[in-house]
């Protein structure tokens, strides 16, 4: 598991000469402008609903003395919950909408790869891939949420809980690695087969999402760059993969 993380993590050294080598930043555009219109309107529904939020929150205490200390705790994890959350939604909805110009990116690094002889057009976006995106992320947002929302539960246990958050960033981190080497695996695997193919990978998958992560905490940059330098580390580790996998 640690030796595919790595090997996951490691693919991102490459990802801008292949980006720059192959002119594919133009098929980036318009997946950077959903993935930062998507993030500023979760960001700002986060912070307005966060006191609402807290308010419920609040309620549970019932006595007059700390009311005014819980009211403030619950307003952050309210904020924080909401975030949390919205941030998962961002994910799936970023790599859901993004399909059909990540599945030609991943076409195009794969041809590249293995020398194949490809006339890569505009028409060439398959728009079908819309609709496996959509599948594929509204089943990855369920079971993250089922996952995660017992996590953030469990953060609240003293001294325990403070492993929560390593929790959540991982099992974060493989969500969106499954959703970006399934741009991939959607030329050579049904849905079922992907499922399973990302589930006996699953350290390339955490790798890969780690970064995403980490990438998203830098302000603005970090919203823009993190979807082309991740699917393109995701493409160039899967293609290798699936190279051995066919070959078995």
């Amino acid at each position: 598991m640690v030796k595919n993380i790595l090997k996951g993590i490691k693919a991102y050294g490459g990802t801008l000469k292949i980006i720059n080598k192959l002119k594919l930043w133009k098929y980036f555009l318009i997946p950077m402008a959903i993935s930062l219109v998507t993030a500023t309107a979760i960001g700002f529904t986060a912070w307005g609903l966060s006191d609402n939020v807290g308010a419920f929150i609040s309620k549970v205490w019932v006595w007059d003395w700390g009311l005014e200390t819980f009211t403030s705790i619950s307003n952050f994890i309210g904020g924080l919950t909401i975030l949390v959350i919205g941030f998962i939604l961002y994910k799936h909805i970023v790599l859901a909408l993004s399909a059909p110009f990540m599945g030609l990116v991943s076409e195009k690094i794969e041809a590249y790869m293995l020398r194949k002889d490809e006339d890569f057009k505009a028409e060439r976006f398959k728009w079908s891939l819309l609709w496996r995106g959509i599948r594929i992320n509204v089943r990855n947002l369920f079971l993250e949420l089922l996952i995660s929302v017992p996590i953030i539960i469990f953060g609240f246990i003293p001294v325990i809980g403070i492993i929560s958050p390593i929790l959540l960033f991982i099992v974060q981190a493989y969500y969106v690695g499954f959703g970006n080497m399934d741009y991939t695996l959607e030329r050579h695997l049904t849905y079922k087969e992907s499922v399973r193919f990302v589930g006996n990978h699953k350290g390339i998958a955490i790798g890969n999402g780690l970064i995403f992560m980490l990438m998203f905490l830098i302000p603005i940059i970090g919203i823009i760059l993190v979807l082309p330098l991740s699917v393109t580390a995701a493409s160039t580790e899967t293609i290798n993969i699936v190279k051995e996998y066919e070959k078995s």
